[in-house]
């Protein structure tokens, strides 16, 4: 079984979607804290496309990798 590639699209998305309401409105998902995105774990995440986003960056914080979205987000606007 060969080791899934990751998303190009999806994660340069991911690295400049921000949030669209609440507390963290107007925020790239990567600067909110990961106590924002346990607390949408426990509560539902929202549906569809920032559902998913949420969740995947509830992931990515939870595994310590938000250096790889960053580095994303740093290419993207040179």
């Amino acid at each position: 079984m060969q080791p899934l590639e990751p998303n190009k699209e999806f994660l340069l998305k991911l690295a400049n979607y921000k949030m669209p309401f609440g507390k963290y409105k107007g925020y790239y998902l990567l600067d909110i804290p990961e106590y924002y995105y346990v607390w949408f774990l426990k509560k539902g995440f929202p549906k569809g496309q920032l559902g998913a986003m949420m969740q995947q960056m509830y992931e990515i914080k939870l595994n310590g990798l938000e250096d790889l979205v960053q580095s994303v987000k740093t290419i993207h606007r040179q």
